[in-house]
């Protein structure tokens, strides 16, 4: 699938470059410098998380976040992911890191949602140009969204939480 995926882009990019080579040539030359600027940040903390992967025994990730679909492992990853701050092109490979140490493919989903969704090191911010109560209204919506995606998850993988 996702060779299909590589193929379609550069087919576009082809078909771009016939339509229109100066300016797919800029987006081309704009969507370098992005992914040169986010390249160091990415590295580290993939750097970063491959270290403290190694140092904490497979034992502990799979005890605290648990090998099933549980209840207690789901609260723990959500509760964890929103209250960690990192870009998303960092989560996926951490989750595929997660999955290939035993974590259930529910209690990452909910890693991962809350993670993306939840902001508690965030609301300060948000509490300042949205006000408390929309803040605090959206932090425990997405958190209840964080929920029930790792809830359907378990669903699908056939193991009910």
């Amino acid at each position: 699938m996702i060779y299909f995926i590589y193929i379609l882009a550069a087919v576009a990019t082809l078909i771009s470059l016939l339509i229109n080579s100066q300016k797919t040539k800029k987006a081309l030359t704009i969507g370098a410098k992005k992914l040169w600027h986010i390249t160091p940040p990415f590295v580290s903390i993939l750097v970063v998380i491959s270290i403290v992967l190694y140092l904490v025994p497979h034992g502990m990730i799979v005890k605290h976040l648990g090998d099933a679909d549980s209840y207690l492992g789901v609260i723990v990853a959500s509760i964890i992911g929103s209250a960690t701050v990192m870009p998303g092109p960092i989560v996926y490979p951490l989750c595929e890191i997660l999955v290939d140490n035993g974590v259930s493919y529910s209690v990452v989903a909910a890693f991962s949602s809350s993670l993306m969704l939840v902001g508690v090191i965030t609301f300060p911010v948000e509490k300042a140009y949205f006000g408390t109560k929309v803040a605090l209204f959206r932090n425990l919506i997405s958190f209840l969204i964080a929920l029930i995606i790792a809830f359907v998850f378990s669903l699908v993988s056939g193991r009910l939480i």
